[in-house]
């Protein structure tokens, strides 16, 4: 219960916590003690050349089905087959609804009424990711989450040439967003968080043609590309807040192992949320095996990158 309340208060920006020695294991010291002496060169140099030329595929596979889902909703839509009805907020699939739970809070909110198919929609998609777990939704089909990591990979190279600086906001700040949307639909009646969010803005754009609205969304991106690496999915994103809470008991979990770990920061590097893997700092894991917080997306770069294979996805039941 201690662990699942921590994860739950990371997610809503909390910075994980430092473990005193009385949390940590025994066995867990003593490996904790061994790692802190110098290691094997050789032994590092190895195993990032490793890392370096193993290929990303954990972010192909994520590449894939995102594509593939989206372009699912466009032929859907444009040849009239009626396999999927409706965008990412709202659909029907094979004629059962289906609903983003964020979207559908808004609107039991605005409208102060709840409607049956709305319901169905959120039990069915809702129990589709607590499976999964954590933030999968973002990463593995957000449509924004793609196009925000192409932005990512711009911005680091920009970075890396010193032309820009990126900076960090307090993550707290996406509860207080995801508070402040759902109180302005209530008050107002409308769904206020829908003309904003890029998600519903591009799943509408490429099934139903560009609006306006796109301007946000490119806003956004020059955003994250000039100022702030991932920013609008770190600090501000109310759906990945939801489906974090949803995915909190999930039995589908990331697992780090400390046995295997060389605390090298390889996975914090290219992480999307670097919190949910403070285990891997040197002396912070707990146990032996810890499981990845609520935050984590399970987009796997962090799998793809990690040179001993400390990190792994493990399908380990409810709660």
């Amino acid at each position: 219960m201690k662990a699942l309340l921590q994860s739950v208060a990371v997610l809503l920006g909390r910075t994980p916590p430092r473990p005193t020695p009385e949390d940590i294991s025994p066995r867990v010291r003593e490996i904790h003690e061994l790692q802190a002496m110098p290691m094997n060169r050789e032994q590092i140099r190895d195993a990032r050349a490793e890392m370096v030329s193993r290929p990303q595929t954990w972010r192909r596979r994520r590449w894939a089905v995102l594509i593939a889902v989206n372009l699912l909703f466009v032929l859907s839509y444009h040849l009239d087959i009626q396999l999927v009805e409706g965008a990412l907020t709202g659909s029907r699939f094979v004629g059962f609804h289906m609903a983003d739970v964020n979207s559908a809070l808004q609107v039991m909110l605005a409208y102060r009424h709840v409607v049956l198919n709305l319901l169905i929609g959120v039990v069915s998609v809702s129990l589709l990711w607590w499976a999964l777990g954590g933030r999968t939704f973002c990463s593995w089909v957000c449509p924004y989450h793609l196009l925000g990591e192409l932005g990512e990979i711009i911005h680091l190279r920009l970075a890396a040439r010193k032309l820009v600086k990126n900076h960090t906001f307090d993550r707290r700040g996406r509860t207080v967003l995801w508070l402040f949307f759902a109180v302005l639909a209530f008050v107002t009646g409308y769904t206020v968080y829908e003309t904003i969010s890029p998600t519903g803005i591009l799943s509408r754009a490429l099934i139903y043609g560009p609006g306006l609205a796109l301007v946000w969304v490119v806003a956004l991106l020059m955003f994250e590309i000039f100022y702030s690496r991932r920013g609008w999915c770190r600090y501000a994103c109310p759906i990945g807040l939801t489906y974090g809470l949803v995915g909190v008991l999930a039995p589908l979990k990331v697992v780090h192992n400390i046995g295997q770990c060389h605390n090298d920061g390889a996975c914090r590097q290219v992480c999307l949320v670097p919190h949910v893997l403070a285990t891997t700092i040197r002396g912070r894991a707990k146990t032996m095996n810890t499981d990845l917080g609520a935050d984590c997306t399970r987009c796997g770069r962090c799998l793809d990158v990690c040179p001993t294979s400390s990190l792994s996805f493990k399908f380990k039941g409810p709660g």
